[in-house]
């Protein structure tokens, strides 16, 4: 449900706020504000969790969450400016980023099991969130108030943490049977939950486990990196004359099988545990390479094999997020988990920022081309 929550109002927002962008004719070049506006609220929250926000205790960082995941909706719900619609935006980016940073931190305290149970939310997110927006817009609603009839998920997922999270075990079991048997109490009746031992880590500790971590936090940013280059960058550009679909019915075809691909991959980590995230980040880049010639060649002979090659990116991305931090859980010390689930939150972050700095520039360019 948390995982779900936090990443559910994040998707749902910004596709609203590129409708009411569209309908109030915005110049085309305010996308790219809209990108900015998405990723550098998040960014730099997930910058400043290592250097001290994860010091914060949790409960005020979760009510600050949902408080600006509703704020996004009421701000997007009645904009009548593009300003107003890109303080929706980061409304929602401080909202997706503080809550990733805040619930990956709580994992520490938890049995390891939970961490698959939040990936498989956040993907489950992603398609839900555009399938609920899509579904009830074509039902007749107004984006407005399609908006506005959502502001239940922030609710949710305050209720969710403070009424229904368990409190943790003192100490850190390992498997799902010992999750089920945890302590019932739910948090809002136990004293405030703060930052554990993570806490007492000197400087020097700190950038020791980080420099640990480069070997899971390099390959997770190469991933995102080559998979928001796709998405950002070569989307729209992928559109084949000889099928029944339009451009933009492509287009959505393209996102949603992105998005069932992480959902899918996200939720499979009992099913398959890859230690060594190197090969998912090659293969992604394989990926992007094969599709950013088929730009200057077109030799993809027919639009179901990119159907394919899209729903296994979104396969390759959703299993490098899930596997990544729970080969961190696995093995790092209790001391320190915490502290690193809280670093290497930057990983997807930071691949997709790189990835916006190129590819919008790449996607222009190929424009212009055509």
């Amino acid at each position: 449900l948390l995982g779900l929550c936090n990443n559910f109002s994040y998707v749902v927002m910004l596709s609203a706020a590129h409708d009411i962008l569209s309908h109030e004719k915005a110049p085309g070049n305010q996308s790219h504000a809209v990108l900015l506006a998405d990723i550098l609220p998040t960014f730099i929250i997930k910058l400043l969790a290592p250097l001290g926000l994860h010091l914060l205790p949790y409960s005020p960082r979760v009510l600050v969450s949902g408080l600006c995941a509703a704020g996004s909706f009421v701000l997007v719900a009645f904009s009548r400016s593009v300003g107003t619609s890109l303080c929706g935006v980061v409304l929602a980016s401080i909202s997706s980023g503080l809550g990733e940073v805040t619930f990956l931190s709580l994992t520490a305290f938890y049995p390891r099991a939970v961490i698959s149970w939040w990936s498989s939310g956040t993907g489950g997110a992603g398609l839900l969130g555009a399938l609920s927006y899509l579904g009830l817009t074509q039902a007749g609603l107004s984006p407005r108030h399609t908006l506005l009839s959502m502001l239940g998920i922030p609710v949710l997922l305050l209720a969710s943490y403070f009424f229904l999270l368990t409190s943790p075990e003192p100490q850190d079991p390992g498997g799902e049977e010992e999750a089920e048997t945890a302590a019932r109490q739910p948090l809002i009746g136990t004293p405030e939950l703060k930052p554990g031992s993570s806490s007492g880590l000197s400087l020097q500790e700190r950038w020791t486990v980080f420099k640990g971590l480069l070997r899971y936090i390099i390959p997770l940013v190469l991933v995102y990196f080559a998979e928001y280059f796709i998405n950002q960058g070569l989307f729209e550009l992928l559109f084949f004359r000889n099928t029944s679909l339009s451009h933009a019915q492509q287009y959505r075809w393209y996102q949603m099988l992105y998005q069932a691909g992480v959902f899918a991959s996200r939720s499979s980590l009992h099913c398959c545990h890859v230690r060594h995230t190197w090969a998912l980040a090659a293969l992604q880049c394989l990926n992007l390479g094969v599709l950013l010639l088929d730009m200057w060649f077109s030799f993809l002979p027919s639009i179901y094999l990119v159907f394919l090659i899209i729903l296994y990116e979104g396969l390759l991305g959703g299993a490098a997020y899930v596997n990544t931090f729970h080969n961190i859980a696995l093995e790092t010390s209790d001391e320190h988990r915490e502290f690193a689930m809280a670093a290497a939150c930057i990983s997807d972050t930071l691949g997709i920022s790189l990835s916006g700095l190129l590819a919008l520039p790449l996607h222009d360019f190929l424009c212009h081309l055509s």
